[in-house]
């Protein structure tokens, strides 16, 4: 409703910032306070427009700011502010006729459905704040038994034999999220840039290993959940060198669930039969710079 005596402080709550119109008459006395002496939040904005006709001041105020807190329930995420009023002596009295006052300022966001998809998306500055509040997201990468249901016990393959890959992301109570394994590079040493290296996945998501003429090296499609993602690669080894110990490095990421699939963020195979690059999931062009080699990274 609009600010007027009988409610001199009308708050609107939009997606990426908060609207606040402000009564001159802030007491119902038929006294106006000079707009000079109102401000909102710990930053002391000032007001950004006044209507005269109306005696009214309008300000408006950023919901990510790190100047705006926020705090977490259950089912919301409430952000927080004031609109501060401080009287000062006009002209070259020391008098003020009215007391300073505060009034506190909320915005309630259902967590449970998506606050803000454009301005704000659930998006990443909001998004990490909430991650540093309340937990970090926890990622792992596991070999797993031929049929996926439990962690391998050994570590130890013939050539011949595929290595069932599991990678996962626990999300607590976050927004849905969809895993991506961006890159895996085996190498001989702890130290992912180090030669002799050969990629398995590159490429924002392309499992390049299925690419080569003896490889059957694939994503497992359709996912169990969004958050696992499940890949097959053929076991090798590294020609002209003995040692029986490979280490294997992925870089993990997530997306939001509801974001479509797109060239930076897929999984995609290579289906032999057709000769062509599937993705688990989004339409099959998303894939085509698997083979021009000109992802974006």
């Amino acid at each position: 409703q609009a600010a007027a005596p009988m409610h001199p402080v009308a708050v609107q709550c939009q997606e990426a910032q908060v609207m606040v119109t402000v009564h001159r008459d802030l007491f119902g006395t038929g006294h106006l306070v000079r707009a000079a002496d109102l401000s909102l939040g710990s930053a002391a904005c000032l007001p950004m427009a006044q209507d005269a006709a109306e005696n009214t001041v309008t300000f408006l105020a950023g919901l990510h700011s790190p100047k705006c807190p926020f705090q977490l329930t259950p089912d919301s995420l409430i952000y927080k502010t004031s609109l501060s009023y401080k009287p000062t002596p006009s002209g070259n009295l020391v008098i003020v006729r009215t007391n300073a006052a505060v009034v506190p300022i909320e915005c309630h966001y259902p967590r449970k459905s998506n606050v803000s998809s454009k301005a704000i998306q659930p998006t990443w500055a909001p998004f990490h704040s909430t991650l540093s509040a309340e937990e970090k997201l926890r990622f792992s990468l596991r070999l797993m038994n031929d049929d996926w249901s439990t962690e391998r016990l050994s570590n130890g393959f013939q050539l011949g034999e595929r290595l069932h890959i599991q990678a996962d992301v626990a999300s607590g109570g976050h927004v849905p999220l969809r895993l991506f394994v961006d890159d895996c590079v085996a190498t001989l040493s702890p130290d992912r840039s180090s030669s002799p290296r050969y990629s398995l996945i590159s490429l924002s998501g392309c499992l390049v290993d299925g690419r080569s003429d003896d490889s059957t090296s694939a994503f497992i499609s359709p996912r169990a959940r969004q958050e696992t993602l499940q890949f097959v690669v053929d076991a090798f080894k590294f020609a002209g060198d003995d040692r029986n110990l490979i280490y294997i490095t992925c870089h993990l990421k997530v997306s939001p669930a509801d974001q479509a699939p797109g060239p930076l963020n897929k999984a995609c195979s290579f289906n032999r039969a057709s000769s062509l690059w599937a993705p688990v999931e989004g339409t099959g062009d998303i894939c085509s710079c698997c083979e021009t080699g000109n992802c974006p990274t």
